[in-house]
């Protein structure tokens, strides 16, 4: 295969992978942000605590985090036909990663918020601030690297989902792989497109390393 049959086929298969992982990133956390604060908010001592809001949470997460995403993958295929109309490309997959990244994501929002300085919060409620004051003004704010790093893994991992996803009708770079390097037994060009995919995911991964220290930075000098 020459380069010129390649450069396309590597070119769509990055748009596809970076569209999928962009929209269930976005839906990740759209659902997991506020599933990981609620976490915290209804544990023993929190603001809002609720041992049975707490521990169906807590199941929820617990669920879509201990499934293998291939069996989820399979799983959702009404859910997903049903939401989009198809069971397979780009669009679809964007259900299926989202709906396993949710519970992953919010997880770390748990730990991220969890390490807030308990004092901080004290302070904000002693100003007269309520639940949502108290989220928006101390726990967001003070959390906001680690939710940044956290967001960073999840984009890694979702990249790691997606060509997955590929590999069983989803497009993307998973899927360039397995029918034009794999089944055609074209190891080179397999081994680009693992390549592509380093590099995409150094990409994030510095990214999200920069806005972190970027943060840190601006603490400091606020402190």
């Amino acid at each position: 295969m020459t380069w010129d049959e390649m450069e396309p086929l590597l070119t769509q298969g990055s748009v596809d992978t970076l569209y999928m992982v962009l929209w269930s990133a976005v839906i990740s956390v759209l659902g997991g942000l506020p599933l990981g604060i609620l976490l915290v908010l209804t544990d023993k001592g929190g603001l809002l605590q609720s041992g049975p809001v707490n521990r169906i949470a807590g199941v929820i997460v617990n669920l879509g985090r201990s499934l293998p995403f291939i069996i989820l993958l399979v799983a959702l295929i009404p859910f997903t036909r049903f939401v989009v109309g198809t069971s397979i490309g780009p669009t679809a997959m964007v259900v299926p990663l989202a709906v396993g990244a949710i519970p992953f994501f919010a997880r770390l929002v748990e730990t991220a918020v969890r390490e807030v300085d308990r004092g901080i919060v004290e302070a904000v409620q002693a100003m007269g601030g309520g639940v949502p004051t108290v989220v928006l003004k101390a726990l967001l704010p003070q959390a906001l690297p680690s939710l940044i790093a956290g967001l960073t893994t999840t984009v890694i991992t979702l990249i790691g989902y997606s060509a997955m996803a590929g590999a069983v009708g989803g497009g993307g770079l998973g899927s360039v792989a397995v029918t034009y390097g794999y089944q055609r037994f074209e190891t080179p060009f397999m081994l680009l497109t693992v390549a592509v995919l380093i590099v995409i995911v150094t990409a994030v991964q510095l990214a999200g390393d920069g806005a972190v220290r970027l943060l840190a930075r601006r603490e400091r000098a606020t402190t």
